[in-house]
């Protein structure tokens, strides 16, 4: 047994874990955050990708670059579904250097397309798929660190990977603008572009006519993930009480090889089904889309398992079973799935609502095609929200470790409501205007109150989970939930896109609201009523 492979695990006994648990526990989750991190960066990359076409004058409409989010959000959800179940088939350690080390592949496949501004749709859709890995990572890496702490600090060590981990939305939002600026590798990063439209980073803006390189947007991350790799390898556990039948390292990886394929097969025919043409059929909503792929997943990961994945895989399904899963589905949907289906849609929408001005054509018919002089730097705004909402999250378990975890989202929720009722309204006033920039700090600021509530209903649904289901059960739970509320990436930029499309934005953040208006109920009808079986767990 290697010296990674840890066979006496027992952080509920103080005396064990003051001894040994502790420093082997917080070892792996301080090289757990930048890992997940990485995988953040590069899942959610194409948010801010997409903006920089747009400048650049990449040959495709805005509607076409709302997909290009959408993918990568559906295939991140999709991923996870078998993520879950990852760290009891292959171990903590296998699974998180592998899957580190797989974002290699979609960043720099990502950077040479980005080369290639006359390349079809379908090149640059199927990198965002590709880049999907990237949004698996966080439902194996959250189960993983679930089983090294006990649950008295369950929220705080689930709130600081995850808090720590998005950091990747904000740190791949103010990264990628800025190395899109230099030619970091020289002769071999390729020739630069010119900008067609004013761009920005974090310190303002970047005048049309300056040479970038938006193929850095991809190959950047190779200089984290390389030795990220390494350090996972030789830094991390695997914890044999919770993965007893991992195999050797090779079949511990062909086991996250062969799931994480099988995931890529009902995200292909669910969006095969769901897009337009060309790119696909445009058979099905996406309402039908999600569940199609959800079902499609859990399906061919209960078919195609064989030997001990098979047992390993039937005992990870009784968590289906359990009422409370379900329940914290939907209650992560509000938290997670707000904060990243908001990170990968606003930058575009922004930049479609503010970038313009709003203005009657000799009919009366409002037109949405005028370019706006006073228009906000998108890039130099659009990194504060996920910043805000990843940096609160760690308090989020914090607290919820002190109070309870149900009061704490029952908050969050009823703050969710108000304010996605409040930027509803200011994004119809924008869209209606000459001078939408006058809506926008209040734009900027509602959001900013979405992000944070997010964060911190994030920690506060986490540390229900570890409170509720055994060390066995925890970990699948935490992976399940995170799955589903992932397909938040998926959902926003088409419902926010299409609203936009409509005319009519608000009527997306308005349906929101209704949603988490019924997520309250939900929360206080199960933890918090008089009478609930498990009160403010």
């Amino acid at each position: 047994m290697s010296k990674n492979d840890i066979a006496d695990w027992r952080p509920e006994d103080e005396a064990f874990w003051n001894s040994t648990g502790k420093r082997i526990a917080y070892r792996n989750l301080w090289i757990s955050i930048p890992a997940l991190l990485c995988g953040f960066a590069v899942w959610g990359m194409w948010g801010i990708i997409t903006v920089q076409m747009l400048n650049l004058g990449f040959p495709f409409s805005q509607a076409e670059l709302f997909t290009l989010t959408a993918i990568a959000g559906i295939a991140g959800a999709t991923m996870r579904i078998p993520a879950s179940f990852l760290i009891r088939l292959s171990g903590g350690r296998n699974t998180i250097f592998l899957t580190t080390a797989m974002l290699l592949a979609p960043a720099i496949g990502t950077g040479i397309v980005l080369q290639h501004k006359d390349w079809p749709l379908w090149a640059f859709q199927l990198m965002a798929l590709w880049c999907g890995v990237g949004g698996g990572n966080f439902a194996s890496s959250m189960s993983n660190i679930s089983t090294f702490f006990p649950k008295r600090l369950q929220g705080t060590a689930l709130g600081l990977n995850a808090g720590l981990g998005n950091f990747g939305v904000t740190t791949m939002q103010i990264v990628i603008p800025l190395v899109m600026t230099v030619g970091l590798f020289g002769a071999f990063g390729g020739a630069p572009e010119l900008l067609l439209k004013d761009s920005g980073w974090i310190f303002g803006k970047i005048a049309s006519g300056t040479p970038t390189w938006i193929q850095n947007a991809g190959f950047a991350w190779v200089l984290s993930l390389v030795p990220l790799s390494l350090l996972c390898w030789w830094g991390m556990s695997n914890l044999k009480p919770v993965s007893p039948d991992t195999g050797s390292p090779p079949l511990a990886f062909a086991k996250i090889v062969w799931l994480y394929t099988l995931a890529f097969i009902p995200s292909v025919l669910g969006l095969y089904l769901y897009l337009p043409r060309p790119t696909g059929l445009g058979l099905i909503s996406m309402w039908v889309a999600i569940p199609l792929d959800i079902v499609a997943a859990l399906l061919i990961m209960k078919l195609a398992a064989f030997g001990t994945m098979k047992d390993n895989i039937a005992k990870q399904f009784a968590i289906f079973r359990n009422k409370h899963t379900w329940s914290l589905t939907a209650l992560y949907i509000v938290t997670f799935g707000s904060f990243i289906g908001f990170s990968m849609a606003l930058p575009l929408a922004m930049k479609v609502i503010f970038g313009v001005s709003h203005l009657p054509d000799a009919n009366g018919v409002m037109q949405h095609s005028a370019h706006n002089p006073n228009a906000p730097t998108v890039l130099a705004y659009a990194w504060i929200g996920p910043f805000v909402g990843a940096a609160v999250r760690p308090i989020g378990g914090w607290i919820s470790d002190k109070i309870g975890g149900s009061i704490v989202t029952q908050l969050i929720s009823a703050i969710m409501v108000a304010a996605s009722v409040a930027v509803g309204y200011v994004m119809m006033q924008a869209y209606g205007s000459a001078t939408p920039e006058q809506y926008f700090p209040a734009f900027l600021g509602l959001f900013i109150v979405l992000f944070a509530a997010s964060g911190i209903g994030n920690g506060s649904t986490f540390r229900t989970i570890g409170v509720l289901f055994d060390r066995t059960q925890a970990g699948p739970v935490l992976g399940w939930t995170s799955a589903v509320a992932a397909y938040g990436a998926f959902i926003a930029p088409i419902v926010i896109g299409d609203q936009i499309k409509a005319g009519t934005p608000q009527y997306a953040m308005y349906g929101f609201a209704a949603f988490y208006a019924v997520c309250l109920v939900l929360n206080w009808w199960f933890y918090l009523r008089r009478g609930a079986e498990v009160r403010n767990p």
